[in-house]
């Protein structure tokens, strides 16, 4: 089966999910940078644990543990960015996907705050991501459809815990 190369349909397009949170960036950016809580949002995600010493910072590796049905695999992941309070970034060193988050303040005197969550592929995907996702997860594009639908989810969980 041959995976579409389209860049609007491909597995290496970028995927987004955004909202609207009714809390303040700060609230929303101490939730979202406790990484032990990421998992109960994430459809995907299992752990993502620090591999280095000094917690969150541009340089630290993580581990995460992914599963879907009955595949499991880990990724390595590094941050290359990041910006108290507005944006965070890491390179999946595994998968060639880099994952971004961004906060901005929205509406009445900043309390709303504005979520987005990208997964771009700056160069593109891994050879092991295009064999493992073929094999182990009904296709990379298919993938990629799911994992868009699952950041949709993980914004919305996001949102809900922020807003409690």
């Amino acid at each position: 089966m041959t995976e579409p190369t389209d860049a609007r349909t491909g597995p290496d397009r970028e995927l987004r999910a955004e909202a609207v949170v009714s809390a303040p960036p700060a609230h929303v950016w101490a939730l979202l940078t406790d990484f032990s809580q990421m998992p109960a949002w994430s459809p995907e995600l299992v752990r993502m644990v620090p591999l280095k010493r000094g917690g969150l910072r541009v340089g630290q590796w993580y581990l995460g543990v992914n599963r879907r049905g009955p595949a499991v695999w880990p990724t390595r992941n590094v941050v290359d960015e990041l910006v108290p309070g507005s944006r965070l970034g890491w390179l999946t060193t595994s998968s060639g996907a880099r994952w971004v988050w961004e906060l901005a303040p929205s509406g009445p005197e900043g309390r709303l705050t504005a979520v987005v969550h990208r997964r771009p592929v700056p160069r593109r995907l891994t050879a092991v991501s295009k064999v493992f996702a073929p094999l182990a997860l009904g296709g990379s594009a298919a993938h990629a459809d799911e994992l868009e639908q699952g950041m949709a989810r993980t914004v919305e969980r996001l949102k809900a815990a922020a807003e409690a």
